[in-house]
Protein backbone atom coordinates (compact mmCIF):
# COMPACT_ATOMS: atom_id res chain seq x y z
CA UNK A 1 0.00 0.00 0.00
CA UNK A 2 2.88 2.45 1.00
CA UNK A 3 4.83 1.86 -2.39
CA UNK A 4 1.55 2.52 -4.88
CA UNK A 5 1.24 5.75 -2.29
CA UNK A 6 4.50 6.94 -3.50
CA UNK A 7 4.25 5.93 -7.00
CA UNK A 8 0.94 8.00 -6.92
CA UNK A 9 2.12 10.78 -4.76
CA UNK A 10 5.25 10.64 -7.45
CA UNK A 11 3.35 10.59 -10.66
CA UNK A 12 1.58 13.71 -9.19
CA UNK A 13 4.67 15.49 -8.13
CA UNK A 14 6.32 15.15 -11.71
CA UNK A 15 3.01 15.07 -14.42
CA UNK A 16 0.68 16.18 -12.85
CA UNK A 17 1.82 19.74 -10.60
CA UNK A 18 3.51 20.84 -13.62
CA UNK A 19 1.07 21.08 -16.08
CA UNK A 20 -1.01 22.54 -12.97
CA UNK A 21 1.38 25.34 -12.29
CA UNK A 22 1.81 26.02 -16.23
CA UNK A 23 -1.73 26.25 -16.82
CA UNK A 24 -2.46 28.37 -13.08
CA UNK A 25 0.45 30.99 -14.02
CA UNK A 26 -0.79 31.45 -17.53
CA UNK A 27 -4.06 32.90 -16.30
CA UNK A 28 -3.14 34.63 -12.88
CA UNK A 29 -2.00 37.77 -12.11
CA UNK A 30 1.00 36.43 -10.19
CA UNK A 31 4.60 35.75 -11.05
CA UNK A 32 6.32 32.14 -10.16
CA UNK A 33 7.41 33.68 -6.44
CA UNK A 34 4.18 33.06 -5.50
CA UNK A 35 3.92 36.83 -4.58
CA UNK A 36 0.88 39.01 -5.80
CA UNK A 37 1.65 41.63 -8.83
CA UNK A 38 0.60 44.85 -7.72
CA UNK A 39 -1.74 46.45 -10.32
CA UNK A 40 -1.08 50.34 -10.60
CA UNK A 41 -3.71 52.74 -10.08
CA UNK A 42 -2.08 56.25 -10.64
CA UNK A 43 -2.81 59.56 -10.49
CA UNK A 44 -0.33 62.71 -11.95
CA UNK A 45 -1.28 65.21 -9.24
CA UNK A 46 1.64 67.98 -10.22
CA UNK A 47 -0.92 70.87 -9.69
CA UNK A 48 -1.15 69.90 -5.57
CA UNK A 49 1.17 71.88 -4.46
CA UNK A 50 -0.15 75.07 -6.11
CA UNK A 51 -3.53 74.42 -5.09
CA UNK A 52 -3.56 73.72 -1.64
CA UNK A 53 -0.74 77.08 -1.69
CA UNK A 54 -3.76 79.44 -2.88
CA UNK A 55 -5.95 77.86 -0.36
CA UNK A 56 -7.77 75.30 -2.25
CA UNK A 57 -9.66 72.76 0.58
CA UNK A 58 -10.00 68.80 -0.53
CA UNK A 59 -12.55 67.13 1.44
CA UNK A 60 -13.56 63.26 1.49
CA UNK A 61 -16.79 61.22 0.48
CA UNK A 62 -17.98 62.48 4.18
CA UNK A 63 -17.37 65.75 3.96
CA UNK A 64 -14.56 66.27 6.36
CA UNK A 65 -11.38 68.18 5.46
CA UNK A 66 -8.59 65.67 4.40
CA UNK A 67 -5.45 65.99 2.76
CA UNK A 68 -5.29 65.17 -0.73
CA UNK A 69 -3.30 62.08 -0.63
CA UNK A 70 -5.37 60.52 2.00
CA UNK A 71 -8.44 60.95 -0.34
CA UNK A 72 -6.60 59.38 -3.37
CA UNK A 73 -5.50 56.25 -0.93
CA UNK A 74 -8.53 55.79 0.08
CA UNK A 75 -10.17 55.58 -3.41
CA UNK A 76 -7.01 52.83 -4.49
CA UNK A 77 -4.31 54.88 -5.62
CA UNK A 78 -1.20 53.49 -5.07
CA UNK A 79 0.81 55.58 -7.31
CA UNK A 80 1.33 59.46 -8.04
CA UNK A 81 3.41 60.50 -11.58
CA UNK A 82 5.29 64.14 -11.21
CA UNK A 83 6.37 66.10 -14.18
CA UNK A 84 9.16 68.08 -14.07
CA UNK A 85 10.45 71.28 -16.12
CA UNK A 86 13.99 72.75 -16.45
CA UNK A 87 13.39 76.42 -15.51
CA UNK A 88 9.56 77.35 -15.19
CA UNK A 89 7.68 80.53 -13.93
CA UNK A 90 5.79 80.46 -10.74
CA UNK A 91 2.47 80.68 -12.95
CA UNK A 92 0.53 78.52 -10.72
CA UNK A 93 -0.77 76.64 -13.73
CA UNK A 94 1.62 76.58 -16.59
CA UNK A 95 4.40 76.67 -14.15
CA UNK A 96 6.38 75.46 -11.20
CA UNK A 97 7.39 71.78 -11.20
CA UNK A 98 11.20 72.68 -10.87
CA UNK A 99 13.43 69.90 -9.51
CA UNK A 100 13.08 70.70 -5.99
CA UNK A 101 9.50 70.82 -5.80
CA UNK A 102 9.54 67.69 -8.07
CA UNK A 103 11.72 66.12 -4.68
CA UNK A 104 9.52 68.03 -2.42
CA UNK A 105 6.30 65.49 -3.82
CA UNK A 106 7.83 62.77 -4.18
CA UNK A 107 8.94 62.62 -0.67
CA UNK A 108 4.90 63.64 -0.11
CA UNK A 109 4.34 60.28 -2.30
CA UNK A 110 6.61 58.07 -0.23
CA UNK A 111 5.42 59.44 3.38
CA UNK A 112 2.23 57.59 2.34
CA UNK A 113 3.73 54.86 1.04
CA UNK A 114 3.29 55.44 -2.62
CA UNK A 115 5.10 53.98 -5.53
CA UNK A 116 6.83 56.87 -8.26
CA UNK A 117 6.49 57.68 -11.32
CA UNK A 118 9.30 60.98 -12.51
CA UNK A 119 7.89 62.64 -16.10
CA UNK A 120 10.50 64.85 -17.90
CA UNK A 121 9.07 67.15 -19.99
CA UNK A 122 12.75 68.95 -21.05
CA UNK A 123 11.34 71.81 -21.64
CA UNK A 124 10.27 75.00 -19.25
CA UNK A 125 6.67 73.97 -19.19
CA UNK A 126 4.08 72.14 -21.26
CA UNK A 127 5.36 69.71 -23.70
CA UNK A 128 2.82 67.49 -25.54
CA UNK A 129 2.47 66.43 -29.40
CA UNK A 130 1.38 69.88 -30.59
CA UNK A 131 4.46 71.80 -29.03
CA UNK A 132 7.48 70.67 -27.44
CA UNK A 133 9.52 73.41 -27.04
CA UNK A 134 13.31 73.93 -25.87
CA UNK A 135 14.26 75.58 -22.41
CA UNK A 136 14.68 78.52 -22.36
CA UNK A 137 18.64 78.13 -21.51
CA UNK A 138 19.18 75.71 -24.13
CA UNK A 139 17.89 77.65 -27.37
CA UNK A 140 20.80 78.39 -28.56
CA UNK A 141 22.89 74.97 -27.90
CA UNK A 142 23.94 72.99 -30.80
CA UNK A 143 23.02 69.28 -30.95
CA UNK A 144 25.91 67.71 -29.07
CA UNK A 145 24.82 70.44 -26.35
CA UNK A 146 21.59 69.22 -26.25
CA UNK A 147 22.63 65.50 -26.10
CA UNK A 148 24.88 66.40 -22.73
CA UNK A 149 21.82 68.63 -21.78
CA UNK A 150 19.37 65.91 -21.61
CA UNK A 151 21.73 63.74 -19.90
CA UNK A 152 23.10 66.47 -17.10
CA UNK A 153 19.55 67.12 -16.44
CA UNK A 154 17.92 64.00 -16.24
CA UNK A 155 21.18 62.82 -14.18
CA UNK A 156 20.83 66.21 -11.80
CA UNK A 157 17.13 65.79 -11.00
CA UNK A 158 17.22 61.58 -10.54
CA UNK A 159 20.65 62.19 -7.79
CA UNK A 160 18.34 64.45 -6.39
CA UNK A 161 16.10 62.37 -5.67
CA UNK A 162 18.54 59.71 -4.88
CA UNK A 163 20.41 61.53 -2.51
CA UNK A 164 16.41 61.41 -0.06
CA UNK A 165 16.16 58.43 -0.27
CA UNK A 166 13.36 58.07 -3.35
CA UNK A 167 13.76 55.69 -6.04
CA UNK A 168 11.19 55.79 -8.57
CA UNK A 169 9.42 53.03 -10.23
CA UNK A 170 8.97 54.46 -13.77
CA UNK A 171 10.77 57.58 -15.89
CA UNK A 172 9.41 58.95 -18.55
CA UNK A 173 11.87 60.67 -20.56
CA UNK A 174 9.76 63.14 -22.53
CA UNK A 175 6.19 63.58 -22.42
CA UNK A 176 4.00 62.27 -25.52
CA UNK A 177 6.32 62.11 -27.91
CA UNK A 178 4.77 61.65 -30.66
CA UNK A 179 6.33 64.03 -32.62
CA UNK A 180 9.44 64.12 -31.16
CA UNK A 181 10.95 66.64 -28.17
CA UNK A 182 13.57 69.32 -28.32
CA UNK A 183 12.32 70.64 -31.90
CA UNK A 184 13.54 71.34 -34.36
CA UNK A 185 16.95 68.83 -33.63
CA UNK A 186 14.42 66.33 -32.16
CA UNK A 187 11.61 66.58 -34.40
CA UNK A 188 10.32 62.74 -35.28
CA UNK A 189 9.10 63.85 -38.86
CA UNK A 190 12.89 65.29 -39.46
CA UNK A 191 15.40 63.68 -37.45
CA UNK A 192 14.30 60.68 -35.88
CA UNK A 193 18.05 59.69 -35.82
CA UNK A 194 18.64 62.76 -33.71
CA UNK A 195 16.04 61.84 -31.35
CA UNK A 196 17.41 58.62 -30.71
CA UNK A 197 20.16 59.98 -29.36
CA UNK A 198 18.20 62.00 -26.73
CA UNK A 199 16.15 59.33 -25.84
CA UNK A 200 19.35 57.32 -25.18
CA UNK A 201 20.96 60.04 -23.71
CA UNK A 202 18.27 60.24 -21.52
CA UNK A 203 17.93 56.32 -20.56
CA UNK A 204 21.03 55.89 -19.73
CA UNK A 205 21.29 58.91 -17.18
CA UNK A 206 18.37 57.53 -14.99
CA UNK A 207 20.17 54.00 -15.37
CA UNK A 208 22.96 55.58 -13.97
CA UNK A 209 21.43 57.69 -11.14
CA UNK A 210 19.25 55.09 -10.38
CA UNK A 211 19.70 51.44 -12.13
CA UNK A 212 16.47 49.84 -10.85
CA UNK A 213 14.23 52.94 -11.93
CA UNK A 214 12.37 51.44 -15.33
CA UNK A 215 12.02 53.58 -18.38
CA UNK A 216 8.98 54.33 -20.15
CA UNK A 217 8.54 55.80 -23.87
CA UNK A 218 5.34 57.79 -24.18
CA UNK A 219 2.99 58.72 -26.68
CA UNK A 220 -0.34 59.89 -27.30
CA UNK A 221 -3.82 58.29 -28.71
CA UNK A 222 -3.12 54.72 -27.48
CA UNK A 223 -6.08 53.85 -29.42
CA UNK A 224 -4.69 54.57 -33.00
CA UNK A 225 -2.72 51.57 -34.23
CA UNK A 226 -1.08 53.10 -37.22
CA UNK A 227 0.55 56.16 -34.96
CA UNK A 228 1.73 54.04 -32.37
CA UNK A 229 2.78 51.55 -34.48
CA UNK A 230 4.89 53.50 -36.88
CA UNK A 231 6.37 55.49 -33.78
CA UNK A 232 7.77 52.21 -31.61
CA UNK A 233 8.83 50.90 -35.07
CA UNK A 234 10.74 53.89 -35.87
CA UNK A 235 11.93 53.67 -32.12
CA UNK A 236 13.13 49.65 -32.81
CA UNK A 237 14.79 50.72 -36.08
CA UNK A 238 17.05 53.87 -34.17
CA UNK A 239 18.22 51.89 -31.36
CA UNK A 240 16.12 53.81 -28.98
CA UNK A 241 16.66 52.05 -25.35
CA UNK A 242 13.40 51.82 -23.54
CA UNK A 243 11.63 49.35 -20.93
CA UNK A 244 7.91 50.20 -20.57
CA UNK A 245 5.28 51.19 -23.47
CA UNK A 246 3.33 54.61 -22.22
CA UNK A 247 0.50 55.66 -23.53
CA UNK A 248 -2.10 58.42 -23.33
CA UNK A 249 -5.74 57.49 -23.86
CA UNK A 250 -8.67 60.47 -23.64
CA UNK A 251 -11.89 59.55 -25.72
CA UNK A 252 -12.80 63.47 -25.30
CA UNK A 253 -9.37 64.31 -27.66
CA UNK A 254 -10.21 62.00 -30.06
CA UNK A 255 -12.94 63.62 -31.67
CA UNK A 256 -12.60 67.19 -30.58
CA UNK A 257 -12.33 70.32 -32.41
CA UNK A 258 -11.47 73.89 -31.20
CA UNK A 259 -14.62 76.58 -31.55
CA UNK A 260 -13.89 80.00 -31.35
CA UNK A 261 -11.26 78.97 -28.58
CA UNK A 262 -12.97 76.36 -27.32
CA UNK A 263 -12.86 72.58 -27.29
CA UNK A 264 -15.89 70.68 -28.31
CA UNK A 265 -16.79 67.47 -28.65
CA UNK A 266 -19.99 65.96 -29.34
CA UNK A 267 -19.57 62.69 -29.37
CA UNK A 268 -16.43 61.81 -26.55
CA UNK A 269 -17.97 58.08 -26.24
CA UNK A 270 -15.38 55.78 -24.78
CA UNK A 271 -16.77 52.86 -26.29
CA UNK A 272 -16.22 54.41 -29.89
CA UNK A 273 -12.73 53.42 -29.28
CA UNK A 274 -12.20 51.31 -26.17
CA UNK A 275 -11.69 47.80 -28.32
CA UNK A 276 -9.60 49.44 -30.74
CA UNK A 277 -7.35 50.36 -27.17
CA UNK A 278 -7.22 47.01 -25.90
CA UNK A 279 -6.17 45.49 -29.36
CA UNK A 280 -3.37 48.21 -29.79
CA UNK A 281 -2.19 47.61 -26.50
CA UNK A 282 -2.10 43.71 -26.98
CA UNK A 283 -0.16 44.02 -30.27
CA UNK A 284 2.47 46.39 -28.69
CA UNK A 285 3.34 43.83 -25.78
CA UNK A 286 3.83 41.25 -28.39
CA UNK A 287 5.42 43.00 -31.35
CA UNK A 288 8.01 44.93 -29.04
CA UNK A 289 8.21 42.52 -26.04
CA UNK A 290 7.49 45.30 -23.62
CA UNK A 291 5.10 45.88 -20.70
CA UNK A 292 2.11 48.87 -21.73
CA UNK A 293 0.74 51.30 -18.93
CA UNK A 294 -1.58 53.66 -19.79
CA UNK A 295 0.03 56.98 -18.08
CA UNK A 296 -2.76 59.36 -19.35
CA UNK A 297 -6.23 58.99 -19.10
CA UNK A 298 -9.38 61.25 -17.85
CA UNK A 299 -12.88 62.11 -19.03
CA UNK A 300 -15.45 64.96 -18.35
CA UNK A 301 -15.43 66.11 -15.16
CA UNK A 302 -19.74 66.49 -15.19
CA UNK A 303 -20.01 63.50 -16.50
CA UNK A 304 -18.58 61.01 -13.30
CA UNK A 305 -20.47 58.21 -14.29
CA UNK A 306 -19.37 57.80 -17.84
CA UNK A 307 -15.62 58.49 -16.46
CA UNK A 308 -16.21 55.95 -13.87
CA UNK A 309 -17.77 53.53 -16.59
CA UNK A 310 -14.71 54.48 -19.21
CA UNK A 311 -11.98 53.82 -16.38
CA UNK A 312 -13.15 50.58 -15.38
CA UNK A 313 -12.97 49.49 -19.00
CA UNK A 314 -9.61 50.55 -19.14
CA UNK A 315 -8.37 49.02 -15.92
CA UNK A 316 -9.73 46.29 -17.62
CA UNK A 317 -8.61 46.53 -21.01
CA UNK A 318 -4.94 46.69 -19.57
CA UNK A 319 -5.28 43.59 -17.14
CA UNK A 320 -6.00 41.49 -20.54
CA UNK A 321 -2.96 41.94 -21.84
CA UNK A 322 -1.29 38.45 -22.33
CA UNK A 323 1.37 38.05 -19.75
CA UNK A 324 0.45 40.01 -17.35
CA UNK A 325 2.17 42.85 -19.44
CA UNK A 326 0.14 45.52 -18.95
CA UNK A 327 0.82 47.14 -15.72
CA UNK A 328 -2.22 49.86 -14.71
CA UNK A 329 -4.09 53.00 -15.30
CA UNK A 330 -2.68 56.76 -14.44
CA UNK A 331 -5.33 59.46 -14.32
CA UNK A 332 -4.12 62.75 -14.96
CA UNK A 333 -4.81 65.47 -12.33
CA UNK A 334 -7.76 63.78 -10.95
CA UNK A 335 -7.44 66.55 -7.86
CA UNK A 336 -7.66 69.53 -10.85
CA UNK A 337 -11.00 70.63 -9.80
CA UNK A 338 -12.30 72.83 -12.75
CA UNK A 339 -13.13 76.10 -10.37
CA UNK A 340 -9.52 76.15 -9.21
CA UNK A 341 -7.86 74.55 -12.65
CA UNK A 342 -10.32 75.28 -15.64
CA UNK A 343 -9.40 71.97 -16.82
CA UNK A 344 -12.42 70.38 -17.28
CA UNK A 345 -11.42 66.24 -17.46
CA UNK A 346 -10.12 66.36 -13.62
CA UNK A 347 -12.28 63.36 -11.33
CA UNK A 348 -13.07 66.42 -8.65
CA UNK A 349 -16.21 68.40 -8.09
CA UNK A 350 -16.24 72.02 -7.73
CA UNK A 351 -17.29 70.96 -3.73
CA UNK A 352 -14.10 69.93 -3.16
CA UNK A 353 -14.97 65.87 -3.08
CA UNK A 354 -14.07 63.48 -5.62
CA UNK A 355 -16.63 62.57 -8.00
CA UNK A 356 -17.79 59.22 -8.76
CA UNK A 357 -15.38 58.21 -11.25
CA UNK A 358 -12.32 57.87 -8.24
CA UNK A 359 -14.54 55.27 -7.01
CA UNK A 360 -13.21 53.04 -10.43
CA UNK A 361 -10.22 52.51 -9.14
CA UNK A 362 -11.93 50.49 -6.41
CA UNK A 363 -13.97 48.30 -8.37
CA UNK A 364 -12.58 44.81 -8.71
Amino acid sequence: MMIKTRIIFKTFIYFFLPLYYSTAFSQSTSPLDGSAIEFIKGADIGWLPQMEASGFKFYGDDGLEQDCFQILKEHGINAIRIRTWVNPSDDRQSGHCSKEETVSLALRAKGWDMKIMIDFHYSDSWADPAKQNKPAAWLDHSFPELLADVYDYTYDVMKALVAEGITPEWVQVGNEITNGMLWPEGKSSDNWKQLAQLLNQGYDAVKVASPTSKVIMHVDNGHDKIITKKWFDNAKENKVKYDIIGLSYYPFWSNAKLVEGTWLNDNPDYKLTIDDLGDNMIDLASSYGKDVMIVETGDMDDQPDRTYDMLVAVQQKVKEIPNNKGLGVFYWEPEGARSWSGYGLSAWGQDGKPTRAMDAFLAK
